[in-house]
Formats: C-alpha cells, sequence, structure tokens
C-alpha cells in the first residue's frame, strides 16, 4: 500500500525499538534511531546490524542510527519512545529541552511507575508542556521483537486519547506483515499491557518448577482475570482484556521463549535468587518492577489479586516459589463465576 513518507524518531535502539523502525523503514519511511552507545551507532550505520539485540537481522539503508538525541529529533514531529518504563521521564526531560515544536509521542514500553503508580502516558503528560504536545500514542499487543524483525505476521493494537492522533500512527505502522487496531480505551490498552509481564513471571516460575501445562494455564486464565478485576476498578473496559491488549499479549509473553519475563521467572522457580537473575539477563525486566507498582494499586483499590501478591512475595520477601505456589493452591474455595459478577457490577457502577 502507498505511504506518505514520513522522517519519523524511534528512542531507544534495543530489540523492539529497532524492531519497529524495521517496520517503519518497510514503510518508506526515513527512521532516525538514537541510542546511548557510540559502538552501537558505528555498528548500525556502517555494518547495518544491531547484533546484540537482533542478531542475524540486516537493517536498510533508510534506518540511520544516532548518538546524539539532537540530530536524532531533527525534521521529525513523531518520536517513538522506546525506553524502559524507569528511562520515561528521563528521556522526556532531555527531549523537550531540544524541540521547540509540538510532536506525537507513541510510547511502545509496558510498564507502571511504582509509588505514583502513573501509567506510561500520564508520565509523559507530567513530563511534557502542553504547547510541545501534540498527542500521546500507546502501541500494544502481542509482538516479540524478534518475530518482527523476521517479518513474521503479527499485530497490534494502538490508543490515544486523541483517537485521530492514533489513526495516524495505525498509518505510520500498518503493511502486510504488521497490521494495527485502534483501540479507544487509552487506560485498559496500558494496564494489559504491564500486567501481563506479572504473569508472565509467574509462568515461567511454574515452567521453571517443572509443573507443566495444567499449572500454566492455569495461571494464564487465572492471571487475566486479576488483570481484567483490577483494569475494571481502575476504570477500563472489561472487553478490552478480551483483546490483543489483554489476552493476546498474555498468551504470548507467558508462552514463548523470547520472553524475557518468562525467561526470568524460569530461572527463578530453578532456584536463582532475582540479582542473579536480573545480572544474567542484561536486559530490562519490566514485570520485576511492574509487580511492586500493581501491589501498590491492588492495596489502592481494594482489588483481590492472589497471583500477584504471591509473586511479589517471592521478589521482595524472600519466599521461596514452591512455597508461593502451594500458599495459591491453598486457598480458600470460591466459584469461578464471582470474578465475572464484580466485574460486570464494577462497570455498572461507572455507568
Amino acid at each position: 500500500m502507498a505511504k506518505d513518507k514520513k522522517k519519523i524518531a524511534v528512542i531507544g535502539a534495543g530489540s523492539w525499538g529497532t524492531a519497529l523502525a524495521l517496520v517503519l523503514a518497510d514503510n518508506g519511511h526515513q527512521v532516525n534511531l538514537w541510542m546511548r552507545s557510540k559502538e552501537q551507532q558505528a555498528e548500525i550505520n556502517d555494518r547495518r546490524t544491531n547484533h546484540k539485540y537482533l542478531p542475524g537481522i540486516t537493517l536498510p539503508d533508510n534506518i540511520t542510527g544516532f548518538h546524539s538525541l539532537q540530530k536524532a529529533l531533527e525534521g521529525a514531529d513523531t518520536s517513538i519512545i522506546a525506553v524502559p518504563t524507569k528511562a520515561i521521564r528521563e528521556t522526556m526531560r532531555n527531549i523537550i529541552k531540544i524541540i521547540g515544536t509540538p510532536m506525537t509521542f507513541v510510547h511502545v514500553s509496558k510498564g507502571i511507575e511504582p509509588d505514583s503508580l502513573k501509567r506510561i502516558s500520564e508520565m509523559i503528560e507530567e513530563e511534557v508542556p502542553q504547547e510541545l504536545l501534540k498527542a500521546v500514542v500507546v502501541l500494544s499487543g502481542p509482538s516479540h521483537a524478534e518475530e518482527v524483525s523476521l517479518r513474521h505476521p503479527t499485530t497490534v493494537t494502538v490508543s490515544s486519547k486523541d483517537m485521530a492522533a492514533a489513526e495516524k500512527v495505525q498509518d505510520l505502522f500498518m503493511n502486510q506483515h504488521f497490521r494495527v487496531y485502534t483501540n479507544p480505551d487509552l487506560l485498559g490498552v496500558e494496564i494489559g499491557g504491564a500486567l501481563k509481564n506479572i504473569i508472565a513471571l509467574a509462568a515461567g516460575i511454574s515452567d521453571g518448577l517443572g509443573y507443566g501445562d495444567n499449572a500454566k494455564a492455569a495461571l494464564i486464565t487465572r492471571g487475566l482475570a486479576e488483570i481484567s478485576r483490577l483494569g475494571t476498578k481502575m476504570g477500563a473496559n472489561p472487553l478490552t482484556f478480551s483483546g490483543l491488549a489483554g489476552i493476546g499479549d498474555l498468551i504470548v509473553t507467558c508462552t514463548s521463549v523470547h520472553s524475557r519475563n518468562w525467561k526470568a521467572g524460569n530461572m527463578l522457580g530453578k532456584g536463582k535468587n532475582l540479582d542473579e537473575v536480573l545480572e544474567s539477563m542484561g536486559m530490562v525486566v519490566e514485570g520485576v518492577r511492574t509487580t511492586k507498582a500493581a501491589h501498590q494499586l491492588a492495596e489502592k483499590y481494594e482489588t483481590n489479586m492472589p497471583i500477584t501478591e504471591a509473586l511479589y512475595n517471592v521478589l521482595f520477601n524472600g519466599v521461596n516459589p514452591k512455597e508461593a505456589v502451594d500458599q495459591l493452591m491453598q486457598r480458600l474455595k470460591k466459584n469461578e463465576m464471582e470474578d465475572l459478577v464484580d466485574i460486570l457490577s464494577e462497570q455498572m457502577e461507572q455507568k
């Protein structure tokens, strides 16, 4: 399909930022890919590879690596923010020192800030003055960078308070390999994308303990119930959690060998401690930080989240993973339909 070619800045040259740069480049856009490392910039521009993050992938000539944030932003009116949640505020503060005209920011990370309990769109809105902010759009869904970079069929969703901006981002990315839907439920899309990392950690622990498919299927199903329960209390549309940003992302993150949250959980299940796991991963494991934030959200919204609570105790209170699973299994008996009734009741109250 014909594309209106644009210059787009991608801030963050990890696996996901690089994979999205490839999608944009396939659509004919000029992509300025920013990274902190001068060595990584030289590799991208001279060898056309980003081996640490996407081994075996050749980058086209319309992706240019930049170490200078100012040069990366020159001529772009849209920035893809592909940095970890903990780096969002610093990144936005550096960007607003440079830009002089309003910009659309598309964030593609999945997390919640502990203590403030802010979603990423809220963090961006807090850091960017109104006169420099066109719109904030979130892109989320079941989408491992390794498969996107191989141009395997992938489907995601975009959302924003400004749905016209979301549709423009949809047009930027949409092609025969990368299908993009829109969803007006910004809160639900962000909550689903963030909280699924918690369940993926738990699924990895279950696999590391050798518990098999029955246990993992239960974790995914009951994990979705937790995500829907909290998200609905926060004001999200419960149907969002049945879509790409909910169950779609949950399934892929809990079952794929590409999932860094699953990998981290798997190592925990096999007996490694958290510090060892994080050191060996070499990349950010968003679910660890998000578990702390979700634990705080559960308290704030008085929401029952037993899987999240169990994982919180494993990560931060030194509880043995097997003991945590045993405690989950020994909880008081319950009717499975109670969750559905609670979610529907919450939705009716909001109306």
